[in-house]
Order: structure tokens, then sequence, then C-alpha cells
């Protein structure tokens, strides 16, 4: 018998280049659940976790359920700014 966590919550993923690709392409500066679901990101009740993988390069305020460690220390390096949900 397999037991599973009833309690696990899923995140969608999404790494910083992503949202590198994102702002240069739209010009965004803030990153929330509306420009996630906007792009096609996430859905309606989706949990979203960024994570690490990719260059940023921009300066952007991002928020979401999650963060790696990684994505936390890519955003603020450059000047940006992490908000949890």
């Amino acid at each position: 018998m397999v037991l599973k966590n009833i309690n696990r919550k899923e995140y969608v993923p999404i790494n910083l280049a992503v949202l590198q690709k994102l702002s240069e392409a739209h010009k965004i500066d803030k990153f929330d659940m509306e420009v996630y679901k906007k792009h096609g990101l996430v859905s309606k009740k989706d949990l979203v976790k960024i994570l690490g993988l990719g260059e940023l390069k921009v300066v952007i305020e991002v928020t979401a359920h999650k963060f790696s460690k990684s994505a936390i220390e890519a955003i603020e390096k450059v000047g940006g700014k992490v908000i949890n949900l």
C-alpha cells in the first residue's frame, strides 16, 4: 500500500530565465499571479515556486508562494524584491 501525503502542496515551477525573457519582451518589472496567468504560466488555483535557473539581468519585483534560495539570492543581487504570498 502506497501512502500519500494528503497535505502535500504542488507548486508550479517558474525559472528566473522565464521571468528574464518576459521582462525583456513585455517590459514587465512586477511579476505576480495576474502576470503569470496572463502569459499562460499558471492557472487560477496554482501555487507558484520561483526557481533559480537562468541569469537575471533586470531589476524586478517578484511575488510568489515560494522561492528557492538561489532565486532569492539572484533577485536581490540585481536589486530586485521578493514578496512571499
